[in-house]
């Protein structure tokens, strides 16, 4: 099977020739085994055997791509937040809409003019030449509260729900509105295989809003996003850290095919009562331990860890990740020993990282033959 073919098995709960793997790595976990495959960062996933390539269109937040001011250590995007190099990753700091009245807030200027910019980022994936062989997606996230609260701050934006909601409704419809709007250029433009959309409204024991509010005022708009993709004929999946038990229900009644990332520590989240509940209309993606499970136990126990997972879900409907990216504390046997499990070896995970590599150099040798037998300006006088 192709990885698109693997990925669609998944999403149709249907067996596979092996479970499909959209596994995503810490910063310097991607380094690490970048200078072990001898490969760019950007090409680990593809290397270890990803099934899914993916692009996070409004993710302009991003290591990759930033200027950063005050030597690197922060910077301004294009909504107004500030966001402060904090170890491995950036943290929004600053809220441009913090301090604001209801009818200045209301007004704020969202950045429509960049979308040509942010979809731009989509094409790598779409135009590239093994493009039918792999399952293409992309990330409209974040979508409705998470973007809200990145303009607002948390506090403030809970304090809205909380005080003065039909101002908060305001400020979210507009938040999925941008969303939206991504997501139908997206569809219109690239062949897709999902929608990946998301918000993480969640912490360890519960909703960070409550259900009632998250229904009342995150729902509605979230499901007009979930069904742009239903119109295109897409899956739909769903990213949301934390314990969201409670409105996995909702999720399914506006439109849900894929949820994501399954953090089993969590309040209720354990993967064999997921399954039980909603396995037999919702497909799952993520699972693997990586609090307390694959950057501390040996080998065998991750192996033995993994493996409880594929028999769980051992019928189809699943994706094998980790509950976020996979820590650089994890030593690189325990890395290896989920995809051993997987059925995907280290010796062919070599060898795939040795076509890349090949095929990197036949497009710099393609891109330099090119560019020397391109007809050269002349010069001339006046």
């Amino acid at each position: 099977m192709t990885s698109r073919e693997r990925v669609r098995a998944a999403l149709e709960r249907s067996p596979a020739d092996r479970v499909p793997i959209f596994m995503w790595f810490h910063p310097r976990t991607a380094a690490r085994l970048a200078q072990l495959l001898e490969v760019p960062a950007g090409l680990v996933g593809e290397a270890m055997g990803n099934d899914v390539r993916q692009t996070w269109v409004n993710n302009n937040h991003a290591m990759e791509g930033i200027q950063h001011e005050r030597d690197g250590q922060w910077h301004r995007d294009f909504w107004g937040i500030k966001w402060e190099k904090q170890g491995d990753f950036n943290q929004p700091v600053e809220f441009p809409l913090a301090s604001c009245g209801e009818q200045e807030a209301l007004a704020y200027p969202f950045p429509y003019g960049r979308l040509e910019e942010l979809l731009a980022g989509m094409q790598p994936l779409a135009g590239a030449p093994e493009r039918g062989q792999y399952f293409l997606g992309c990330d409209v996230s974040p979508c409705v509260f998470e973007m809200y609260w990145r303009l607002r701050g948390l506090e403030q934006a809970l304090v809205d729900i909380a005080s003065n909601p039909g101002f908060a409704a305001g400020m979210l419809e507009r938040c999925a509105a941008f969303a939206r709007r991504l997501a139908e250029e997206a569809c219109r433009r690239f062949a897709l295989d999902w929608l990946w959309t998301g918000d993480d409204v969640a912490g360890q024991q519960g909703l960070i809003l409550s259900p009632e509010a998250w229904r009342e005022l995150v729902k509605p708009p979230l499901a007009e996003i979930f069904a742009v993709g239903r119109k295109a004929g897409l899956p739909v999946a769903y990213h949301c850290c934390g314990a969201l038990a409670p409105i996995i229900p909702d999720l399914l009644e506006i439109g849900l095919d894929l949820l994501n990332p399954i953090q089993a520590g969590c309040q209720g989240m354990e993967p064999a009562e997921l399954k039980r509940q909603f396995g037999s209309r919702l497909s799952f993606m993520g699972g693997l331990d990586t609090q307390g499970v694959l950057p501390f136990v040996e080998e065998a126990g991750v192996r033995r860890h993994a493996a409880g997972l594929l028999e769980l879900f051992s019928g189809g409907g699943y994706i094998l990740a980790a509950s976020h990216t996979i820590p650089p504390e994890t030593p690189e046997a325990n890395i290896f020993a989920l995809y051993r499990e997987a059925g995907i070896s280290r010796e062919e995970i070599f060898d795939r990282a040795a076509g890349l590599r090949k095929r990197a150099t036949a497009t710099a040798t393609a891109t330099a033959a090119a560019q020397a037998t391109a007809p050269r300006p002349t010069a001339s006088c006046r």
